[in-house]
């Protein structure tokens, strides 16, 4: 590990190479249909990687330039193989490129960061004060990836680990001084368990909302306000009726804070009721009718 934190010899040869193969890994894994929605897939959506790709390269680094210039051509590099590699297989086509200019803006960002973050190899006090804005970007990773974990486990619980595994890494093997090490891995260690605090005790948030039927729609189930509808379990969120002026009628939409399955049952004014199985994924809802009741 320590080796990895500063003991490369980073020639500009190694370099390219390095960059092509975390351009074509990270195209693939954003391709491959077995990797959508895990954390093998979060490289080509989150920074968390490369920023540990980009430290790599900073402590490896001759001088401060040579560190801007490497963060830079390796950015330059990687970050348009990933839509390359995908150009073949994706509904775009070329046309996947439309994603690359806000990609294109952070490698922009590389050349300044590259060379303030050169200047932590200095073992100053103030070397802990460039580090901390990369705990916090990798700990506001880390709150995102552990809610997704606790709403659909074991979903991102790598990604989640990487992250908290990675803040303490980065004091511990930048830096050589010993009370530099120890006071980085403080701040670390107390950044995550402040976020996971955070994460499971602030004020609720929907994971995602989403619109479950529309009145006499595919499922051919009729209703409108003067029904009532509700889940089976109210830890998975609530349901709604509600009239969309866009189409001119009711649907019954959902606020779902966890995946898994669950039953929504939708009552006349009447009392007759309709009883549905729903299966939340992260993206899509499975839902079928449960007859017989």
């Amino acid at each position: 590990m320590k080796k990895l934190f500063g003991g490369i010899d980073l020639t500009w040869k190694k370099l390219i190479i390095f960059a092509v193969i975390a351009g074509l890994y990270t195209g693939f894994m954003a391709y491959l249909p077995a990797a959508k929605d895990t954390s093998f897939a979060d490289i080509s959506i989150t920074f968390e990687w490369w920023v540990l790709f980009g430290i790599i390269i900073i402590v490896n680094s001759k001088s401060p330039l040579d560190s801007a210039l490497k963060c830079f051509v390796f950015f330059l590099i990687s970050q348009p193989l990933v839509y390359l590699v995908q150009v073949p297989f994706n509904s775009y086509g070329w046309g996947i490129f439309r994603y690359y200019p806000a990609w294109f803006r952070w490698t922009l960002l590389t050349f300044p960061m590259g060379y303030i973050g050169w200047y932590m190899k200095k073992e100053q006090w103030w070397s802990l004060l460039i580090l901390v804005p990369m705990l916090l970007f990798v700990g506001f990773h880390y709150t995102g990836f552990l809610r997704y974990c606790c709403s659909f486990f074991p979903y991102r619980l790598l990604s989640t680990l990487f992250c908290a595994a990675t803040m303490l890494i980065y004091p511990w093997y930048i830096f050589r001084n010993e009370k530099l090490r120890k006071t980085g891995v403080i701040i670390s260690a107390a950044l995550i368990a402040l976020l996971t605090i955070y994460t499971f005790t602030a004020g609720k948030k929907t994971f995602y909302t989403t619109t479950v039927m529309v009145n006499n729609g595919s499922m051919g189930v009729e209703f409108d306000d003067s029904y009532s509808v509700a889940l089976s379990d109210e830890s998975f969120g609530k349901v709604y009726i509600v009239y969309e002026d866009n189409i001119e009628d009711y649907m019954i939409n959902a606020d779902f804070d966890k995946g898994g399955s669950v039953q929504m049952t939708l009552t006349s004014p009447e009392g007759d009721e309709r009883v549905f199985s729903i299966y939340v994924h992260s993206d899509h809802l499975d839902i079928t009718e449960i007859t017989g009741n």
